[in-house]
C-alpha cells in the first residue's frame, strides 16, 4: 500500500497495529487491550485526516497510483460485455482515449474515457492519459454511432490535459476539442459524465459535456492544474497549494457553483481503498441518471442540455 505525505500518521499507526499483533502471536502475551487502543486511535486519525482534506490533498488523492482508472471501472461494471472500438478513421488509434460498447445489466452504453498507465511502459503507451486530436475524433465518431443506434453515452474523465505537443497542434488539437463540445451539446441521446480522477482543462471538456455531470468525492475539475497555475502566476511550482485553493477545483466547490450535478461519495481513504464499493456506486449512479433521462424526447434532451450550459456563470446582482 502506498501512502501520500499527509497519510503518514495513518501508516505509522497501521504498522504499530501489525507489530502489536505479531508480538502477541509470538510471545503469548495478551495484547488485546493495546490492540483496541490502537484501533480506536487509528479510526479517529483516519476520520480526522479524511474529513479535513485541503484542495491540494484532494488533487493528490485523484492522482494516487493505486486509484482505479477508466478501464478498471469499465471492466468491473461491464464484465464480458465490454467491446472496445478503435481508430478515428483518419490518422490512427489513440491509446490515451478509449471507447466501446458495454452493458450494465440489460442496458447498453457507449463508454468513452481517457486511460492512464500504471507503470512506466503503460504510461508511455497511453501517453499519460493525454489524448491527441485523433483521440477526440475517435470519441466523436463513437458518440455519433451511439446516436445513430439510440445508445446512451457514458464519459469517464481522468486526464492531466490534452496532449500539448507540436504534432497535436499541427493536426488541430483545438479544433478537435471545440468540435466535440459543439457536437456533444446537440447529441440526441443521453450523456452521463463521470469525473473519476483528474479533470484538467480542454482535455476534460473535450468529452465532458453532458446531461448529468458527476464528480467522485476526491477528484478535481478545472481550467488548469495547480502546478501550471502556480508556474504562470508565481514563476514557480512552490505555490501549487495556494493555487489549488484559489482555483476552487474540488467537487464541493464545483457543486456549490452549480457546475456539476452530483458528488459521489468515496469509501474512507479514497476509491482505491475499496474498489468494489466504488465500482458498484458508479454503476448504480449511471443507471439512476439514465432512468431520469431515458423517457425524454431527443428535442427535450438537447434543449435541457443547452439550457444547463447557457445558465452556467449567470450572475444575479
Amino acid at each position: 500500500m502506498e501512502y501520500l505525505e499527509f497519510e503518514l500518521p495513518i501508516k505509522e499507526l497501521e504498522e504499530k497495529y501489525q507489530q502489536t499483533i505479531t508480538l502477541g502471536e509470538e510471545s503469548d502475551v495478551d495484547v488485546s487491550a493495546t490492540i483496541k487502543q490502537i484501533e480506536k486511535k487509528l479510526k479517529a486519525t483516519r476520520k480526522d485526516i479524511y474529513a479535513n482534506l485541503t484542495a491540494w490533498q484532494r488533487v493528490q488523492m485523484s492522482r494516487h497510483p493505486s486509484r482505479p482508472y477508466t478501464l478498471d471501472y469499465i471492466k468491473a461494471i461491464c464484465g464480458d460485455t465490454w467491446l472496445e472500438l478503435h481508430g478515428d478513421r483518419n490518422v490512427k488509434d489513440d491509446k490515451a482515449m478509449i471507447g466501446g460498447l458495454g452493458k450494465i445489466g440489460d442496458q447498453s452504453f457507449m463508454f468513452i474515457g481517457q486511460q492512464k498507465g500504471f507503470n512506466t511502459k503503460t504510461r508511455q503507451y497511453r501517453n499519460f492519459g493525454m489524448a491527441n486530436p485523433e483521440g477526440y475524433r475517435k470519441a466523436l465518431r463513437l458518440m455519433k454511432s451511439a446516436e445513430k443506434f439510440g445508445i446512451p453515452v457514458v464519459s469517464l474523465i481522468d486526464t492531466p490535459g490534452a496532449y500539448p505537443g507540436l504534432e497535436a497542434e499541427e493536426r488541430g488539437q483545438g479544433e478537435a476539442i471545440a468540435r466535440n463540445i459543439l457536437e456533444m451539446t446537440r447529441l440526441k441521446v443521453p450523456i452521463i459524465v463521470m469525473i473519476i480522477g483528474e479533470g484538467a482543462s480542454g482535455g476534460a471538456l473535450g468529452i465532458g459535456v453532458g446531461d448529468k455531470v458527476v464528480m467522485l468525492e476526491n477528484t478535481w475539475y478545472s481550467v488548469i492544474s495547480p502546478e501550471s497555475c502556480s508556474s504562470i502566476l508565481w514563476r514557480s511550482w512552490e505555490y501549487k497549494e495556494r493555487a489549488a485553493d484559489a482555483l476552487k477545483l474540488t467537487s464541493t466547490d464545483m457543486k456549490k457553483l452549480n457546475l456539476v450535478d452530483e458528488i459521489l461519495k468515496e469509501p474512507e481513504g479514497g476509491a482505491h481503498k475499496d474498489r468494489e464499493t466504488t465500482f458498484k456506486s458508479v454503476a448504480e449512479c449511471i443507471l439512476r441518471h439514465y432512468e431520469e433521462l431515458k423517457d425524454l424526447t431527443p428535442k427535450d434532451l438537447v434543449e435541457q442540455r443547452m439550457d444547463k450550459y447557457a445558465n452556467m456563470g449567470v450572475f444575479k446582482g
